[in-house]
């Protein structure tokens, strides 16, 4: 295939940033497509480990071009710190990172909106790590939005602060009692900004289009997970752009009928972060062995993760709704010390048994999941690279999985670095 998407199945945190960074040798290009800096992406090459929030994990390997699209809100002071640091690691993006100019711009108001709108909903906040992504989001739909483009343009740049200020300074007032906010000062902030990104930035849509028709082989890369979409997520407790499959082409420009392959990122239990309904979470020293073996804090935030067994409920609907094609499943030796393992098959909710993820909030908070048990390996499974030379109830295990999710294995990772990964079907 040409292009693929690699798109999160859970709820975000699934290890996609190792799964990119492995695809990566065997493509030419990868696309952030949504999202911002409130997604963390971790890439362990032996014993180094990078931490990504905006730019594409491609960057890592020296040869490829690398593409934040338009459906991206970028905060161009987060961007500059992590291209700096890449630098001071010898990791140049010179010549190979290109910008949308149509990406919306994450200004200083929408952090404090952020973070006192989720401050003022109390025991009802969602959990979003205050980084203004939202309120950027918002700002892009009510039209009133600074994309990256516009900090090359001065006269256009100092117009829409102004009137974006004057604004702001009345809700913030009113709303949060903050002093205001000077236009001014913004202004040469984010123009400076705009000096330093100009290399980068482009109309990353004609260039997108114009690599696939060279044959370039592309690979877009998700951030969050499809339970986490804002449109087929657990809204409300979800996050502001389209992180599933369809999100791709919106956030790139590249049409869809160039898109031909989707591989499905499933950590070999479930996480998530933030608040929100969870029907397989473990509040018990299982859920603690999880999170404390799969060193599960978060790559932005450092919080620490709300761990449970796999849902495949939940895992067959992310199937469905991004048209996925093969299974990438990770941290597998995560599950190594347990006696038994369980899979969530299907629901109880009330007197009925229901296999379909609820759209109501209400009643995906009520469910009780119904489990299959399995018994552990209990035997370090990390060194392992052919599939044939896993315990019996390892291969039971992902048999099962495999089966009912009707799809195939592409890679068992049974580590963080590079080298711990299974190939079972060579996708691209």
């Amino acid at each position: 295939m040409q292009t693929l998407v690699v798109v999160g199945a859970q709820w975000g945190d699934e290890g996609k940033g190792k799964i990119i960074d492995f695809f990566g040798n065997q493509v030419d290009v990868i696309i952030r497509y949504q999202g911002g800096h409130n997604a963390g992406h971790t890439v362990v090459i032996d014993d180094n480990k990078y931490i990504l929030h905006l730019l594409p994990s491609g960057i890592l390997r020296k040869d490829k071009i690398n593409i934040i699209g338009n459906g991206v809100v970028v905060d161009p002071k987060a961007l500059l710190d992590e291209i700096d640091g890449l630098k001071q690691k010898d990791i140049h993006p010179d010549n190979r990172l290109y910008i949308s100019d149509r990406a919306h711009v994450i200004m200083p108001y929408h952090k404090i909106f952020d973070k006192m709108s989720e401050n003022k909903k109390g025991i009802k906040k969602i959990g979003t790590t205050g980084r203004g992504i939202g309120p950027t989001y918002v700002d892009k739909i009510a039209r009133i939005g600074i994309r990256v483009g516009d900090m090359l343009d001065k006269d256009l740049l100092y117009e829409k602060i102004s009137e974006n200020v004057r604004e702001v300074n009345e809700i913030a007032a009113k709303s949060f009692d903050l002093p205001p906010l000077s236009a001014n000062n913004i202004y040469n902030e984010y123009l400076e900004y705009g000096k330093k990104i100009k290399e980068y930035v482009c109309n990353t849509s004609y260039l997108i289009n114009k690599l696939w028709e060279e044959k370039k082989k592309i690979m877009f890369e998700g951030a969050q997970g499809t339970l986490l979409d804002v449109d087929h997520g657990t809204y409300p407790f979800v996050t502001s752009s389209n992180s599933t499959t369809g999100g791709a082409s919106t956030g790139s420009g590249l049409p869809p009928t160039k898109i031909n392959g989707v591989a499905g990122v499933f950590k070999a239990y479930t996480t998530r972060v933030g608040s929100g309904p969870f029907p397989t979470e473990l509040n018990d020293k299982i859920g603690e062995q999880l999170r404390d073996s799969g060193m599960e804090f978060g790559a932005t935030t450092g919080r620490p993760r709300r761990c449970g067994w796999l849902d495949l409920v939940a895992c067959k609907y992310a199937v469905m709704v991004n048209g996925i094609n093969y299974i990438c499943l990770t941290k597998l030796d995560v599950l190594n010390t347990l006696d038994y393992i369980y899979v969530c098959t299907a629901y109880k909710y009330k007197d009925r048994i229901i296999k379909e993820f609820p759209s109501d909030i209400n009643v995906l908070k009520e469910v009780e999941p119904i489990y299959k048990e399995f018994k552990g390996w209990k035997k370090d499974i990390s060194k392992i690279r052919n599939y044939n030379e896993f315990p019996i109830e390892t291969k039971g295990y992902l048999d099962y999985i495999r089966k009912e999710l009707n799809i195939d294995y592409a890679i068992i990772s049974v580590g963080a670095n590079r080298k711990d990964t299974l190939v079972i079907n060579e996708i691209l």
